[in-house]
C-alpha cells in the first residue's frame, strides 16, 4: 500500500507540474493575488499598467512584486528584435530557428506536429527570457489575397481549431505563454485600419469564433484584438467583441492587448474589457484628459482596476512574474528544433498535380540535363513583417537540389528557349513573399507569369514549384505542367524536404489547408477592397484615408463552403494532396446510426496502402444536413485522422460525430441548434474526393 501511495504521488506530482507549465493556479485564486496586489497601487501606478513600454514590454512596478514582460513576434518562430529601447531585462538569442509558416503547419492535417511545433518555438522563448509569444495567429483565411494568410490555419474552423489548440497546449507546456490574434474578422489587410467588417450573429458563430474558442478551452493564456472594426467599432475598443463575445460568450479569463497602435478612444478602451494598450509610450494616440474624466466621474478608478486586473492575474496564473530569467542551455536544443522544421516542411509540402514524373529519380537524368530556373533558386522564401524568422543555416534550392542531383543539375534564373528544350526536365520557381498590411494580387506579376509559360510550353517535363503564403493564379499555365508542388514558406530546412520529395525520399502527404480559385472573381472576397486600391503596395496614412465598409455577404460560406454552395469548380479544392503511393478507404462501419443529444456515433473504416511506397493519408470526415431550415454548407469537415501505412499495410481508422457537429448557429435563440432529421457523412481524402457517403438520423 504504501507503494502504491508513493506512485500515486508521483504521478500526482508528474501531471500537477505538466499542468503548472500552463497555470500554476487556478483562475479565481490569480484573481483573488490580483486583487491583493492592486489594492497596493497608487492611482498612478494602476494607470501605468493600462499601457504598454519600449514597445514590447508589459509594464513593470518591482516593489509592487510586478516585473516588466517581455514579448516578441512571432508565427515562423521566434523574431529576433533589435530595436528595443530597453534592452534591461532581455538579451537578443543569437539566432531562431526558422520553422514552416503556421498555414503549412495546418497542411499536415497533424495535431502531434502542432503540438511539438508549439513547444520547441515555447523553448527558444524561454532562452531569450521571451514570456509572451504574440501568436499564434488563427484568422481565417477568406481572401486569397490577403498578405497575412501564411501566419494563419486555413479556410476550415474545425482544422484551424486543431492545430491552434495543441500549437498553443504546446507551447504553454514551456511556461511560454501564447496570444491567438486577432480578434476578431481581421481578414483583410488593405488599410487595416480603416475596414470596417459588416458580419452577421450566425457567420461569426460559425466562422470566425470557434478557432478561438478552440485556444480558450486549450488554456489560452492572452488575446490581442486586430485593427478592424467590426460592425462600427474598432475591435480593440469594442464592448461588444470583448466583453460580450471573448469574456461572456467564450468564456475567456484571460489577458487582452490591443494590437500595436490600434486604438482611438482611450475611454471606450477603458471600458470596454481591453487590459492594456500596446505599444504604450507618448507616441501612440491621445488619451484625452483621464484626470478630467474621473473629476465628472466619467471614469472611476475602480474602473481602471477592472481594466489591469486580467493583466495582472494572467501573469500571476502562468507564473510569468516569478520566472527565473533566460535558460540558454534550451539552445542547446536548437538541432531538434531544425529536425522538427524539417518534419513540418516534409508533411506540409502538397503535391497538387503529378502526371508521373514524380518521384524524379537522379538516374533518370543525364548530366546538365535537370534545369532549375525561376525565382527563389537562392533566396529562402518566408513571410514578411512583424512574423519575418530569418532562421540559421537555412538551406536554399539551389544547395538542396545540388545535393540530392549533383552536377546532373544547372541553375539559370533566366534561361532561353532554346535552354529550357534541351533539359530532359525542368524545375520552375515562382512565388511571393507576402507580409502583414498589404493585399497583394492573387495573379503573378506578369513577367513571372509570362515566364512560367514560355517554361511549360516549351519543356513537358516541367515541375512547378510554388511558394506562397497563400493561393495564386496558375490558370495560364497549370494545365502545361508535367507536376506542380505547393512548398508555402518551408523554413530553413524546408527545401531539403521539398527536395528529398522531388527525389522521392520522402513521400508527399500535405493536405491544401484552402482552396485555391481558378481565378480571383470566383472568390467571396473579390469585390471587397476599393477600386482605387493599389495592390503589392504596404498601407500609407492609415489614419487619414475614410473608412470602408466590407460587407461579409457569403456568411457561412466560406471557402469551400462557398465553391461547393454556389457550384463553381476550383483549381484544387480544400483538403487535396496527391501521394506516390494509393490508399483505399474501406465500408466504414458505424456504432449507430441513430444520434442522440448525449450520445456519439463512431466510424471505423480499414485503410490500406495499395501502391509502390510507405506513405501518410489524411481522413477526412465531412457533415452535412439533408434537409435544413436555414442555408447551410453542402459539408463542413468535423473530423480527421492522419496514418502512416507501410505499403502492403492496413489500418483501421475511428472517427466520431455528436450531436454538436451537426448543429448550426440559431439567430433566434441565439444559441447552437442541431434539427432533428437526417444527416450525411461524407468520408474521403479531400473536400472533392469522397470514397463514402453514409445516412444518420437525428433524434
Amino acid at each position: 500500500m504504501k507503494k502504491t501511495a508513493l506512485l500515486l504521488s508521483f504521478l500526482g506530482s508528474l501531471l500537477g507540474f505538466r499542468a503548472s507549465a500552463q497555470m500554476v493556479m487556478s483562475w479565481d485564486e490569480a484573481y483573488s493575488k490580483a486583487d491583493e496586489i492592486i489594492a497596493t497601487l497608487t492611482l498612478e501606478e494602476k494607470i501605468k499598467m493600462t499601457r504598454g513600454y519600449s514597445s514590447f514590454y508589459f509594464p513593470g512596478i518591482p516593489e509592487k512584486g510586478i516585473n516588466a514582460i517581455y514579448l516578441s513576434d512571432a508565427t515562423q518562430g521566434v523574431r529576433i528584435n533589435n530595436k528595443l529601447a530597453d534592452t534591461t531585462t532581455v538579451r537578443q538569442l543569437p539566432r531562431t530557428t526558422a520553422f514552416p509558416c503556421p498555414v503549412m503547419l495546418a497542411a499536415t492535417f497533424n495535431p502531434i506536429l502542432a503540438w511539438n511545433y508549439g513547444k520547441d518555438v515555447g523553448e527558444e522563448c524561454n532562452a531569450g527570457n521571451i514570456r509572451v509569444l504574440l501568436g499564434p495567429g488563427v484568422n481565417i483565411y477568406r481572401d486569397s489575397q490577403c498578405g497575412r494568410n501564411f501566419e494563419y490555419m486555413g479556410e476550415d474552423p474545425y482544422l484551424a481549431g486543431q492545430i491552434a489548440a495543441n500549437y498553443v497546449k504546446g507551447m504553454q507546456t514551456t511556461g511560454t505563454a501564447a496570444c491567438m490574434k486577432h480578434f476578431l474578422c481581421n481578414n483583410i489587410e488593405y488599410q487595416r485600419r480603416n475596414c470596417n467588417v459588416i458580419v452577421d450573429e450566425r457567420t461569426l458563430h460559425e466562422i470566425y469564433l470557434p478557432v478561438f474558442k478552440a485556444g480558450v478551452d486549450a488554456g489560452l493564456a492572452f488575446v490581442m484584438t486586430s485593427y478592424n472594426l467590426v460592425n462600427g467599432e474598432w475591435c480593440g475598443q469594442s464592448d461588444y467583441v470583448i466583453n460580450g463575445l471573448l469574456r461572456k460568450e467564450l468564456g475567456f479569463r484571460g489577458g487582452v492587448m490591443t494590437d500595436w497602435r490600434s486604438v482611438y478612444n482611450y475611454k471606450k478602451v477603458i471600458l470596454s474589457g481591453q487590459n492594456i494598450e500596446m505599444p504604450g509610450g507618448d507616441d501612440t494616440i491621445t488619451r484625452g484628459t483621464l484626470s478630467q474624466w474621473m473629476k465628472q466621474g466619467e471614469i472611476t478608478e475602480k474602473d481602471i482596476e477592472n481594466m489591469i486586473r486580467p493583466l495582472i492575474a494572467t501573469c500571476i496564473a502562468f507564473n510569468l512574474y516569478d520566472r527565473d530569467a533566460w535558460d540558454k542551455s534550451l539552445q542547446a536544443k536548437f538541432p531538434e528544433h531544425a529536425a522538427r522544421s524539417y518534419s513540418v516542411a516534409a508533411e506540409g509540402t502538397v503535391l497538387l498535380k503529378n502526371n508521373g514524373i514524380l518521384p524524379l529519380k537522379p538516374t533518370s537524368i543525364s548530366s546538365g540535363k535537370l534545369l532549375v530556373c525561376g525565382r527563389f533558386i537562392d533566396e529562402l522564401p518566408r513571410g514578411k513583417g512583424s512574423g519575418d524568422v530569418k532562421g540559421y543555416s537555412n538551406v536554399s534550392l539551389r544547395e538542396a537540389i545540388e545535393n540530392d542531383y549533383g552536377y546532373k543539375a544547372v541553375f539559370k534564373e533566366n534561361p532561353t528557349i532554346e535552354e529550357i528544350r534541351s533539359a530532359s526536365a525542368v524545375l520552375l520557381s515562382v512565388g511571393t513573399m507576402d507580409r502583414e498590411s498589404i493585399e497583394r494580387p492573387f495573379d503573378l506579376p506578369s513577367k513571372e507569369n509570362e515566364f512560367a509559360k514560355k517554361v511549360v510550353a516549351n519543356n513537358a517535363n516541367t515541375i512547378v514549384l510554388v511558394n506562397s503564403g497563400s493561393g495564386i493564379n496558375m490558370s495560364d499555365w497549370v494545365s502545361s505542367a508535367a507536376a506542380v508542388i505547393f512548398g508555402f514558406y518551408p523554413g530553413q530546412s524546408g527545401m531539403t524536404a521539398i527536395a528529398d520529395i522531388i527525389r522521392g525520399k520522402v513521400c508527399p502527404s500535405g493536405k491544401l489547408p484552402f482552396t485555391i480559385e481558378k481565378s480571383f472573381s470566383d472568390s467571396p472576397a473579390a469585390c471587397d477592397i476599393p477600386s482605387c486600391a493599389v495592390l503589392g503596395e504596404r498601407n500609407k496614412d492609415e489614419h487619414t484615408v475614410p473608412i470602408y465598409d466590407v460587407e461579409y455577404d457569403e456568411g457561412v460560406l466560406v471557402g469551400y463552403r462557398w465553391y461547393e454552395a454556389k457550384a463553381i469548380e476550383p483549381l484544387y479544392a480544400f483538403g487535396h494532396g496527391l501521394s506516390y503511393t494509393k490508399f483505399s478507404l474501406g465500408k466504414p462501419s458505424l456504432s449507430s446510426k441513430e444520434l442522440t443529444d448525449a450520445d456519439e456515433i463512431v466510424i471505423k473504416l480499414q485503410v490500406k496502402n495499395i501502391g509502390a511506397c510507405d506513405g501518410r493519408e489524411v481522413v477526412q470526415l465531412y457533415v452535412g444536413e439533408d434537409n435544413p431550415t436555414v442555408e447551410r454548407p453542402v459539408k463542413e469537415l468535423k473530423a480527421f485522422s492522419k496514418v502512416f501505412i507501410p505499403q502492403g499495410g492496413k489500418t483501421t481508422v475511428e472517427l466520431k460525430v455528436k450531436a454538436s457537429d451537426l448543429a448550426f448557429w440559431d439567430v433566434e435563440s441565439h444559441s447552437w441548434k442541431a434539427n432533428p432529421g437526417t444527416y450525411t457523412l461524407y468520408i474521403g481524402t479531400a473536400s472533392d474526393a469522397i470514397a463514402h457517403k453514409v445516412t444518420i438520423e437525428k433524434k
